[in-house]
């Protein structure tokens, strides 16, 4: 085979490749548009049985499950398609039913974006945790945690099969990925992103997203980051507030983050594409646990800094004749602490990053 037959091979090896390189798409870029000979210039994208055309907007809503009372759950995405091809960003919230700063920030992004000046395709999926969201809890119905539910199995606990969904219809079609989360019940946080900072690209992504730290995380078995990393999707983790809480600032930074993001992959033009500081690159943390059960007085707030062996607070009971005395034990920043005074032996009460 002469040089010139074996790169017309590779050419056309590598144009069959980029044809059908999402297994997912059922409908072939040739059945869409049979007779149209600049098709693959073009940003096509399906998500179940929808095609978003390029410069539209679509909202869709994936079936789920059915309630006891047969009323069909669904899960409610919008899509916005560029008119130019591009990186495909998933932004998802409310994996936790009761995190509810996520849907906010995802509402503001969409408000922002115009499909006609996007290059690429942004999928939004404000609630993913529909039966949670319903009943203000972080929880499923059967109590599992969806975060430790992916990458799911069709055929499996109602978790499993919503996280099979996600998997399916969401990642698979994007190339990176936002998850927004908050503090859990009785915790805040402060903004930071938590990401595999060992991979460069998500190192930069997470550089760029504008928070004051950001946390190199290893994947915990069974959450969306894990199952979306495995499948090679970076995923950036952004944690800000608490729970069934609107905080105005977590939200502020989440939304400027998501569009400095798309700035940085040329997604979309904007003023967000540079951070003022450079984040504090965090690798260790730790929680600092009450050595007794009482009421908490808390003498540090979000952000500080903190020496080893500075006082954090007191606990002591209802009148004040016990006072046990809270001391850091590493050098850090406070990232959380618990919003309840009221603490019991052993419970996590500041959370520092170690500097």
């Amino acid at each position: 085979m002469s040089l010139r037959d074996k790169a017309e091979g590779r050419g056309q090896r590598a144009e069959e490749k980029e044809i059908g390189k999402n297994k997912h798409l059922s409908t072939t870029i040739e059945e869409l548009n049979p007779k149209n000979d600049n098709i693959m210039s073009k940003n096509i994208i399906q998500i179940a049985d929808e095609i978003i055309k390029p410069g539209s907007r679509k909202r869709l809503e994936l079936p789920v499950a059915r309630l006891p009372t047969q009323t069909m759950l669904s899960l409610p995405v919008i899509a916005i398609n560029g008119i130019e091809s591009g990186p495909k960003l998933w932004l998802s919230a409310a994996i936790h039913g009761d995190e509810v700063n996520g849907v906010e920030i995802i509402r503001q992004v969409l408000e922002k974006v115009d499909a006609k000046q996007l290059r690429g395709t942004l999928i939004a999926v404000p609630i993913v945790n529909v039966f949670g969201f319903i009943e203000q809890s972080r929880y499923l119905p059967d109590r599992r945690d969806l975060n430790r539910s992916f990458p799911g199995s069709s055929g499996g606990s109602l978790a499993g099969r919503l996280a099979r969904l996600f998997i399916k219809e969401i990642v698979s079609k994007s190339t990176h990925g936002i998850d927004l989360h908050t503090g859990a019940v009785h915790r805040i946080n402060l903004p930071q992103i938590r990401a595999n900072l060992n991979d460069d690209e998500t190192y930069s992504l997470a550089s760029t997203f504008g928070t004051s730290v950001i946390i190199h995380s290893s994947t915990r078995d069974g959450s969306l980051r894990q199952a979306a990393t495995a499948i090679g999707k970076p995923v950036l983790l952004y944690e800000a507030g608490e729970a069934l809480r609107f905080d105005r600032d977590a939200i502020e930074f989440g939304v400027k983050g998501v569009l400095r993001v798309m700035a940085k992959l040329n997604m979309y033009p904007g003023p967000f594409n540079e951070t003022e500081n450079l984040p504090i690159e965090i690798r260790q943390t730790k929680w600092m646990r009450s050595p007794r059960s009482g009421i908490l007085r808390l003498h540090v707030g979000l952000g500080d800094r903190v020496e080893k062996k500075q006082q954090l607070g007191i606990i002591s009971d209802a009148f004040g004749d016990t006072n046990i005395k809270i001391k850091a034990s590493i050098n850090g920043i406070v990232i959380g602490h618990v919003q309840n005074p009221l603490v019991n032996q052993g419970d996590a009460i500041v959370h520092l990053a170690a500097i």
